[in-house]
């Protein structure tokens, strides 16, 4: 690591950050050894290697890494900045160096830093203090902590309003139900209409959304933006603007501006913030005008591991058993937007060696995993699922990753593809696991077929996490409690051994960190089935989902259900929000 100038302008040498987080407790001694081998190995700094471990919150590293550096730590959130230090530095220039001056004080000016071991920043923080005559204090924050305060740049709510306004004025009172191709080339060249688009984008990434839908009514257009699952509307925009809205994101992800009787598919990359952010962008014809869904995806995100995402216990020795095997079939079910991808990724990033190929045909590629073939169906040029793959079993694959089972023939190629030695990873839109069967011999696959190829089949849904900063414990009803008892009563034993003897029920309060939600990032809830002998007889004879889901019980199969409430006893998440998904 460099030598740093910190705020008592000592040069400081940074000591090992994993005996700080060893010492106050924040990491075993099995980590601590595992990251410091590493770091010997590698030759990396053993502080980029816990950040990429997700071992430790954000939060904690960031303390730690204060201490190290003898910087003053800081948390911004909900700290009102006065105008006089926040008009210092512009936005643009506080994006991207990634600080922010929060407080003028007898001749000093304090920064906080994201990075104050980026030497471009700090002379840049030094150039500002002395522009004014002050003298630089530098603290350290958390890029959560930086986001927060950044968007006191002017108030994102109000900048979308005022860019919305803006663009409204661009636009004539008496419209065209259709505009002219080149009308709307014109206005979308205008800057409100393109800092309309700009806005919406920005807040939609500032507040963790995962999906921004543009959607035209009767008389207004709506924005909504999912997060954590869950679609809340953000802001209502005059109609007249929205086919030059529209417009602008077409051109942005290079699709047809004046084709609006189709569907249309599309994406384009930008940096916010400091993040390249990928958008994938959807158009739909509706009765009232085109609808637009825009899902984010940040570039260079890694992908959780198993345990991450939540698989525990029996559920997970079962994936680690299977995912192993040479050959065969895994399917991932669930609607879109559970997670199955991200899940199949986890089974990727075990599996990515260097003595094996892997090859994928995806639709969207999600996260790049090096050392993985990652290839992107392009349905427009005759690249889809079922002619990826026959192109993908010339490759000499080892592994095949198939996005979605979606057709008879993708079903076909997957399954013959498993029973010539090859390992095939696959989603499937099911409600659950034992229903995957019955769909898959629906789409043509005979059932001895599935039977020689099937080793594993999971479902899922994602819930909300309880905010860990205002989490708190809540009167529990006779009637939830009855009904956590009776699925309790069927759960196997090894698989309660983590839950407190009592039965105790959470909730978030809201706050600062949660946005005042209560909730703070989501969790996936699974059920397992392993096709065990048992129901390899019952494909061959009666494949219906009561018979194969009374071969799950009998198999003491967890199902999401009870997976649910085992998380939520273990206060991660909440009663209702089992409930949600589930029910």
């Amino acid at each position: 690591m460099a030598f740093i100038m910190a705020s008592n302008g000592v040069y400081n040498m940074p000591q090992n950050i994993a005996d700080i987080l060893f010492k106050e407790g924040k990491i075993t001694k099995e980590q601590y050894d595992s990251f410091l081998a590493e770091a010997e190995r590698t030759k990396n700094p053993v502080y980029s290697i816990v950040a990429r471990s997700g071992a430790v919150s954000e939060e904690d590293l960031v303390q730690a890494r204060a201490k190290i550096l003898d910087i003053p730590y800081i948390d911004l959130r909900e700290k009102r900045i006065p105008e006089n230090a926040l008009t210092l530095v512009s936005e643009k220039t506080a994006e991207a160096y990634s600080f922010i001056p929060f407080e003028i004080k007898d001749g000093i000016l304090k920064i906080a830093m994201v990075d104050p071991e980026d030497f471009k920043a700090l002379e840049a923080c030094e150039f500002v203090a002395k522009r004014k005559n002050l003298r630089p204090d530098i603290y350290i924050t958390t890029s959560g902590s930086f986001e927060d305060a950044f968007r006191q740049y002017g108030g994102l709510r109000e900048e979308v309003r005022e860019a919305l306004r803006e663009a409204e004025a661009e636009v004539p009172e008496e419209v065209p139900k259709k505009l002219e191709a080149r009308e709307v080339e014109k206005i979308i060249e205008e800057a409100p209409v393109a800092k309309a688009v700009a806005v919406i984008l920005k807040h939609a990434v500032d507040g963790r959304a995962s999906d921004i839908h543009i959607e035209p009514l009767e008389e207004q257009t709506r924005i909504r933006y999912r997060i954590d699952g869950v679609l809340k509307s953000t802001l209502m925009m005059p109609k007249r603007i929205h086919p030059a809205v529209v417009a602008r994101i077409k051109v942005l992800s290079n699709l047809k501006i004046d084709e609006t009787r189709i569907p249309q598919d599309g994406k384009f990359r930008q940096k916010i913030v400091g993040k390249k952010i990928d958008f994938r962008v959807a158009c739909m014809p509706q009765t009232e005008g085109e609808k637009v869904e825009i899902r984010i995806l940040e570039v260079g995100a890694k992908a959780p591991s198993l345990e991450e995402l939540g698989l525990g216990g029996k559920s997970l020795t079962l994936v680690e058993r299977y995912i192993e095997r040479p050959f065969g079939m895994i399917i991932v079910c669930g609607p879109t937007g559970s997670g199955k991808s991200t899940t199949l990724y986890a089974g990727l990033s075990i599996l990515n060696k260097m003595g094996v190929n892997i090859v994928t045909i995806e639709d969207p590629v999600e996260y790049f995993i090096p050392g993985v073939n990652q290839t992107q169906v392009r349905p427009g040029l005759g690249l889809d699922f079922a002619s990826g793959l026959r192109s993908i079993l010339r490759q000499d694959p080892d592994i095949i990753m198939v996005g979605e089972i979606r057709d008879k023939e993708t079903a076909a190629i997957s399954v013959h593809a498993a029973l010539t030695g090859h390992l095939i990873l696959s989603t499937l839109h099911t409600n659950t696991a034992c229903g995957a069967i019955p769909r898959l011999i629906d789409m043509g696959v005979e059932p001895f077929l599935l039977n020689a190829c099937l080793n594993l089949i999971a479902a899922q849904r994602l819930v909300r996490k309880i905010c860990e900063h205002c989490r708190k414990e809540v009167k529990l009803s006779s009637k939830i409690k009855e009904e956590i008892e009776k699925q309790l009563a069927q759960i196997p034993e090894e698989e309660k051994k983590n839950i407190p003897k009592e039965i105790k029920i959470y909730k978030g309060e809201g706050c600062k960190y949660c946005g005042r939600e209560g909730y703070k990032g989501r969790i996936a809830i699974f059920e397992v089935l392993e096709i065990t002998p048992e129901v390899r007889e019952i494909i061959a004879r009666q494949p219906s989902i009561d018979k194969i889901r009374e071969e799950a019980r009998r198999q003491k199969m967890i199902t999401m259900e009870q997976d649910g409430i085992l998380k939520m006893l273990r206060g991660i998440t909440t009663y209702e929000e089992v409930l949600r998904v589930t029910q």
